[in-house]
């Protein structure tokens, strides 16, 4: 039988807060205990078109980032976790101060996270991926007046830049700047660094790449993510994202309950799901996206969605 619920939850933060790290697979927040991480088993999720790559960096549209976000993250994040209850927290990066003439950002990063391949993260992943960025085209369009990046203790990296840029913590928060494991790069100093597609486990995210076919790509719960021990998450076992390149497939899917998220609809699309009562729709006419009235935790302000949040209310009506 189809899932039911009333109303959608939102769970993207843009500020930074909270503190705290570590591995784990238990989540606890709130005032009671909270469902284990996982168990909640996959998500379908429909795009127009699947990634060629998960090299963050090279994630340019909106499909392949809601993609790669789940896999990657970048410094900056709000995060809050399913159900509602655990406390807001903050991401790889614990706070981003700039100078008084915002030429140099002072980071601080989350301890004790490890990548999921194993290597720990730290100021010196974090240099390695800066220097990538400063080499790469697509990096410095991403960060402009960066001309230095240094590391004064493992936990802490300075930007330094050639200019004052007075969004440097925004800039930051983008999909396309998500670290990557230095094992991951070729040379592991990462200038000038080339992505090594085939290093398995390259993320610190709450998700690892998994099976890949011509019309599916599978993401399974990385059990040792920071977020969980912390209430963040995830809710899901995995997430199975589907090619359905025409807005119309994505719809019959939705309504099949095939997915539970179609995105996106466009403007007939959303108009044919408003009219279903076992389906919302959320986000503008173009970009808005449909979702089974049973998944919590999307949006439509969030921009690229983090699934580690999202949950299903799994009510029979």
């Amino acid at each position: 039988m189809r899932l039911r619920a009333a109303t959608l939850a939102a769970v993207a933060l843009l500020g930074l807060a909270g503190c705290g790290g570590g591995g784990g697979t238990g989540t606890r927040g709130g005032e009671g205990r909270l469902p284990p991480a996982g168990g909640g088993g996959t998500l379908g999720y429909a795009l127009p078109s699947l990634p060629e790559t998960l090299d963050p960096l090279a994630a340019a549209s909106r499909e392949e980032q809601v993609v790669t976000r789940q896999i990657y993250e970048p410094l900056i994040a709000g995060l809050t976790g399913p159900y509602v209850q655990a406390a807001p927290q903050a991401g790889l990066a614990l706070s981003a101060r700039p100078s008084g003439d915002r030429t140099t950002w002072t980071v601080t990063l989350r301890t004790d996270v490890r990548f999921q391949d194993g290597t720990p993260f730290n100021a010196a992943a974090v240099v390695a991926n800066s220097r990538r960025w400063q080499s790469s085209p697509a990096g410095r369009k991403l960060l402009p007046h960066l001309f230095a990046v240094d590391a004064p203790r493992p936990d802490e990296v300075r930007f330094l830049l050639g200019q004052p840029v007075p969004d440097l913590a925004g800039r930051l928060a983008s999909p396309r700047l998500g670290i990557i494991s230095p094992l991951a790069l070729d040379p592991q100093s990462g200038r000038r660094a080339r992505f090594l597609p085939d290093v398995a486990g390259s993320g610190t995210g709450p998700f690892v790449a998994g099976a890949r076919g011509p019309a599916r790509l599978a993401l399974s719960r990385f059990a040792g993510w920071w977020g969980s021990p912390l209430g963040l998450g995830p809710s899901f076992d995995g997430i199975t994202f589907v090619l359905a390149p025409q807005q119309g497939q994505r719809l019959r899917l939705l309504r099949e309950g095939a997915v539970q998220v179609a995105d996106p609809l466009g403007p007939v699309g959303l108009r044919a799901a408003d009219t279903d009562p076992l389906l919302d729709t959320l986000g503008s006419p173009l970009g808005g996206i449909g979702l089974e009235g049973s998944v919590r935790g999307i949006d439509s302000a969030s921009g690229i969605p983090i699934l580690s949040g999202v949950w299903l209310t799994r009510l029979i009506g």
